[in-house]
């Protein structure tokens, strides 16, 4: 196997195009942001977010700006045969010796690579996680960063060679990746070179707390998961369309939102508000309709929670399913083809994401995998006939994609919205049969994350001290018992509760940003220290207990804050549609006849600053 042909690294070439494709079917964009920040040549280490084990290294290898390719490392046992480890060095693999305790032999195939200018992407989380924010960011990076910048220190043939860079790559699935600007090893070599006793370690520490601190400022962080699902709800009521965001705004806007949402005292309903959005959120979840589908439809929307907004009546919703049909009807022969052949991916697709229900992330990575094999056994057969007829494969591939994406969505939506709102109200899910789709589910730890991370969390779950002997009852704990999860009801069941929570929630996020706007220039609220230094607020230093994780330390010891009515102006400014309350306040006790044709409401009650709903007269 000639070494020429690995450095083409032809199979990889063959696995990015598939890649790209299979991405390209499944998102309907790709934006890559700071391209600029990404050397053109010479040798760079990407350190890169980890969501996802399949759909991370695609995403990253297909986007990469200036067609790099990209190294990743492997187990260097597998590079023992010799077709196979052509197979591996051809497809973007180095050898990495993790037994090994030398690090200058553990990183050398890495050096052997940055030494030809080329570059190696690391995760260093160290494994793919779902949580609502960075968990851990591991030393691996910096330490082959700064060794290989000793190891060609001892090679005077390459001192003419540019050093190493780190760059750091932020991954967000919507559709997006942000490159940051490259971090050059100068500020840490002279410590990292020093002979003194914990001073390479120390350099290694500060190099992964700047890594950690650039991957943070260019990611969505929240601290909790209903914090980042009530700033998800917010932020697609204030731009309803999929595409109405600028996603160069997307990072920023998202985490302005979630500092916004980590504010329980920022008004004093906040509590209410936020629990309205992650009903609003849970529903659509459930009942799998999303915020911008059912914006599109022309349904009553009442912004004023003092004048009665109603379900849509079952004419109109019939008039709103006519008049979809026809539309869809007129482009039929356009339509109706693509959808069809396209079917068995939908449909693979869709088994894909329920095998893995609880985890977010590997939804899209098991909906791209279904849906390209799918792909693959449709675009086989149609070869033969578009082909050879039209040469037209690549363009009907494209245009069904143009096709579906707005319209099979809108017309499923207004089908299931009609038949929940013809359908009798005895089939409604009951209050008590409803409670459990209020509430968003959250995702089960990852047990690779390292603990320390999540102390506080962990601390409340801790068990008890294990008994000593087998006759202290007290202390014994019982077998867990293994829940089954609930299983989701026909959204035909849940479509007026999802445009009552709607309604609610519209009202409950008007009222935020109208007691915002009333609380004065001087009100201010804690948020990210970046996103306080870019829009002119103050950042504050904090005391970092004693103790406290090396990592992220930094990022720790810094409390920035916003004033209000910067934040509000700065959404306005990024096209967001703030609604407005036209009579009074939120608080106090109103009514809304939200039901539809004189048909029951009914009556919810909590703890603080609850609605309460008061059924129409009966005019019988």
């Amino acid at each position: 196997m000639s070494s020429s042909s690995s450095d083409f690294m032809l199979l990889h070439r063959i696995i990015r195009f598939i890649a790209g494709t299979a991405a390209n079917s499944f998102f309907t964009e790709v934006r890559v942001i700071g391209e600029e920040n990404v050397p053109k040549e010479g040798p760079i280490i990407v350190t890169a977010t980890h969501h996802n084990m399949m759909l991370d290294p695609a995403i990253l290898s297909v986007a990469f700006p200036h067609n790099r390719i990209l190294n990743y490392w492997s187990k260097a046992t597998l590079f023992k045969h010799p077709a196979v480890a052509w197979i591996l060095y051809s497809s973007g693999n180095i050898p990495v010796d993790r037994k090994s305790k030398d690090r200058q032999k553990l990183f050398g195939g890495t050096f052997k690579a940055l030494s030809k200018g080329n570059a190696v992407a690391l995760f260093p989380e160290g494994t793919s996680y779902t949580e609502p924010r960075i968990m851990q960011v591991k030393d691996g990076a910096a330490w082959a960063a700064l060794e290989y910048s000793k190891w060609k220190k001892d090679h005077p043939e390459l001192a003419n060679q540019p050093g190493v860079k780190i760059v750091p790559a932020a991954i967000v699935y919507t559709n997006k990746s942000k490159f940051g600007k490259a971090i050059s090893m100068e500020e840490y070599e002279e410590q990292f070179f020093s002979s003194e006793e914990g001073a390479s370690r120390a350099a290694v520490k500060r190099l992964s707390r700047t890594i950690e601190t650039e991957l943070v400022e260019a990611t969505i962080n929240a601290p909790d998961w209903d914090t980042l699902y009530a700033a998800r709800m917010a932020r697609d009521l204030l731009w309803e369309g999929d595409k109405s965001i600028n996603l160069d705004d997307f990072v920023v806007v998202s985490q302005t939102l979630v500092d916004l949402f980590s504010n329980a005292d920022v008004v004093p309903n906040f509590r209410n508000i936020r629990r309205h959005l992650l009903a609003y959120y849970s529903l659509l979840q459930s009942s799998h309709l999303t915020n911008s589908v059912l914006s599109s439809l022309p349904l009553p929307q009442s912004l004023d929670p003092n004048t009665p907004a109603t379900t849509p009546s079952r004419l109109y919703t019939l008039a709103i399913l006519v008049r979809d049909s026809l539309a869809a009807i007129a482009a039929l022969p356009f339509f109706f083809l693509p959808m069809l052949v396209h079917l068995p991916v939908y449909i693979m697709g869709r088994i894909g994401a329920r095998l893995v229900e609880e985890e977010e992330e590997t939804q899209a990575q098991n909906k791209i995998t279904f849906g390209l094999l799918s792909s693959l056994l449709i675009y086989s057969s149609a070869f033969f006939f578009l082909w050879a007829l039209f040469c037209l494969l690549y363009l009907f591939a494209g245009y069904h994609t143009r096709m579906i994406d707005g319209k099979a969505k809108r017309f499923v939506a207004a089908w299931r919205v009609l038949v929940g709102v013809w359908t009798p109200r005895r089939f409604d899910l009951s209050l008590t049969a409803l409670s459990q789709f209020m509430t968003p589910k959250t995702p089960p730890p990852n047990p690779w994350v390292e603990k320390a991370r999540r102390a506080a969390s962990d601390a409340e779950d801790t068990p008890p001290p294990r008994s000593s002997s087998p006759t202290d009852l007290q202390l014994q704990r019982e077998p867990p018992v293994k829940s089954r999860s609930a299983r989701r009801p026909p959204s035909r069941r849940l479509v007026r509760h999802v445009l009552r929570a709607r309604v609610e929630a519209v009202n409950a996020l008007a009222s935020l940003f109208d007691q915002l706007e009333q609380a004065g220039g001087q009100k201010v609220i804690r948020s990210s220290p970046h996103l306080a230094r870019s829009f002119g607020g103050s950042v504050v230093p904090q005391k970092v207990a004693e103790g406290a994780n090396e990592i992220g330390a930094d990022s720790e010891s810094y409390e920035g804050y916003r004033g209000v009515k910067e934040v509000v102006a700065s959404l306005r400014q990024k096209g967001a549609k703030i609604p407005t309350l036209r009579h009074g306040r939120f608080e106090g006790d109103w009514a809304a006849a939200l039901s539809s044709e004189g048909e029951e409401s009914y009556t919810t009650t909590d703890e603080k600053e609850e609605l309460v709903w008061v059924p129409p007269s009966d005019s019988n």
